[in-house]
């Protein structure tokens, strides 16, 4: 029996900024479920970390450890080594980009058990290259919704 859950993300943008989208694998007691959004205009490290995000909102419950594979440095060490919670305690002193979203995932993730790791992109992991897949069709797909908060953030 499986003791927590398997989550995999993926962002892509096509420009940077530009369509992007993301992919998330939920795993847990041999089921899998695929989630993906896509938006007009936006950055890769905001879709790396908008799959992490909706991923964690996507759990039914908080008591059940988490692990999160990522192939974005950018997600895995700000939380690993730390820079998330300095970028908080500073208020992103310094023009920190990602501010909206990174508030998001720092509010959910008090309420969890996460581990975050990272996995090579683009390499031979069939979970991260299928939300590589998911990632790249949602940046690519009709009706892209608008990421508020880049165009905030870019005015």
């Amino acid at each position: 029996m499986e003791k927590e859950i398997i989550i995999y993300t993926d962002g892509a943008s096509r420009g940077n900024p530009g369509p992007g989208g993301y992919g998330v694998i939920l795993m847990y007691k041999g089921h899998a479920k695929e989630l993906s959004g896509g938006f007009k205009r936006t950055t890769n490290n905001r879709m790396e970390l908008m799959a992490v995000i909706e991923s964690l909102k996507a759990l039914k419950t908080n008591t059940l450890p988490v692990v999160i594979y990522s192939d974005s440095q950018y997600v895995v060490n700000a939380v690993t080594k730390g820079w998330l919670n300095n970028w908080v305690r500073t208020d992103f002193k310094g023009g920190k980009k990602n501010k909206d979203l990174w508030m998001q995932y720092y509010n959910l993730a008090k309420k969890l058990n996460i581990t975050l790791r990272w996995v090579r992109g683009h390499a031979d992991n069939p979970y991260n290259n299928r939300c590589d897949q998911l990632a790249t069709a949602a940046a690519d797909g009709k009706d892209l919704k608008t990421d508020t908060g880049f165009e905030q953030e870019v005015r």
